[in-house]
């Protein structure tokens, strides 16, 4: 019965609509808990490369910062650790029309609605990615490290935490904090239906509990390694958010006669390019050393389903920001008022977010 109740479970989270993806979400996140070890057994396994240790060792103190001094959950998860032999724990499909920034949605119980669908395969997300485009979607497929179970698997102990991965754990110092934050964040409050929220919400735990993290832990390696990168994420930020400005300029005007479909796709085609010349000049910037690898992917794909999914992560990062202000920066104050911000209506909690404190 309890390993009944925990498929049922997993299918919630992971949003089950149909038999196959059922299967697939539910096995194969059982086999990443099945995979996972006790961070105290790695540490003392003798064949544990001393390098993993070093980073496990280091990710434990993340842990307890995060739950001391960010008030974040304290309970199992990210104290096992799981070698999944791969790059990525699930890959998400996203979808947008041709002239909308706008993400397709996929509605399951528990998650609500929500602008992604993952797969534990890459064939299956990438196949996924095929049929949509045939029905003249723009498409992204992207590798995540790691995910969210909400903390709704508490009830099963210690087996039931999200896990350390390998996807993530030899992230750099700065890196690693953010990502342990973020995730962390979705079990403190969660608006079903709305990504946007969610994600901005647990951008800005991140961004503010790394900040504090690096200011009193960090070594000086660190903190400049963390500062280089962050510089780069904050420039490449602005210029997608200049992007997406520049398109959802564009597409305001949705009549639909011959000619002026001609002239939207004409534009979005100069936006576009725009943005490949800038990010080229962003990148020499950067100098020839630094490894542009993952920019580079990311612009090569680039399209209005990447755009869309990006927003999600950053557009009500500065109003979750100001609220953590307006209450004197205390963590519980701040988590207690968006979670009355998670009740109200979408539009209202929206307004809430982009009206200043």
């Amino acid at each position: 019965m309890r390993f009944l109740l925990t498929l049922v479970t997993a299918m919630f989270l992971c949003g089950c609509s149909t038999v196959g993806y059922y299967w697939q979400s539910v096995s194969g996140h059982m086999q990443m808990l099945k995979a996972a070890r006790p961070v105290a057994d790695v540490l003392a396994d003798p064949q544990t490369p001393a390098a993993l240790k070093t980073r496990l060792a280091l990710s434990q103190r993340i842990r307890s910062f995060a739950v001391d001094e960010l008030k974040l959950p304290d309970n199992a998860s990210y104290k096992r650790f799981a070698d999944l032999s791969r790059g990525a724990v699930v890959w998400n499909v996203v979808a947008a029309p041709e002239f909308s920034l706008t993400l397709k949605t996929w509605c399951f119980p528990v998650a609500g609605c929500v602008g992604y669908r993952g797969y534990f395969h890459e064939a299956d997300a990438q196949l996924l990615a095929n049929q949509i485009k045939s029905d003249g979607l723009e498409v992204d497929v992207y590798g995540v490290p790691a995910y969210s179970t909400l903390g709704k698997l508490d009830w099963l102990g210690d087996f039931g935490g999200d896990p350390l991965l390998n996807t993530f754990i030899n992230y750099p110092e700065g890196e690693l904090a953010r990502l342990i934050f973020h995730e962390l964040a979705h079990q403190v409050v969660y608006a079903p239906g709305d990504t946007m929220f969610n994600e901005s919400f647990a951008t800005a735990v991140e961004r503010l509990g790394s900040a504090s993290w690096l200011g009193s832990h960090a070594s000086a390696t660190a903190l400049t390694e963390y500062a280089a990168l962050n510089r780069r994420r904050q420039q490449f930020r602005a210029l997608t958010l200049a992007i997406r400005r520049d398109l959802a300029a564009i597409y305001e005007n949705n009549t639909a006669t011959d000619q002026e479909i001609r002239a939207r796709a004409a534009a979005k085609n100069i936006a576009m390019q725009k943005f490949k010349s800038d990010y080229d000049q962003l990148k020499q910037s950067w100098g020839p050393a630094l490894n542009t690898a993952g920019y580079d992917n990311w612009v090569a794909r680039a399209n209005n389903a990447s755009f869309g999914a990006q927003a999600a992560y950053d557009e009500l990062v500065p109003g979750f920001e100001a609220l953590f202000e307006a209450n004197a920066k205390d963590w519980q104050r701040f988590y207690d008022a968006v979670r009355r911000l998670a009740a109200l209506p979408e539009n209202e909690r929206r307004q809430a977010l982009k009206t200043p404190n």
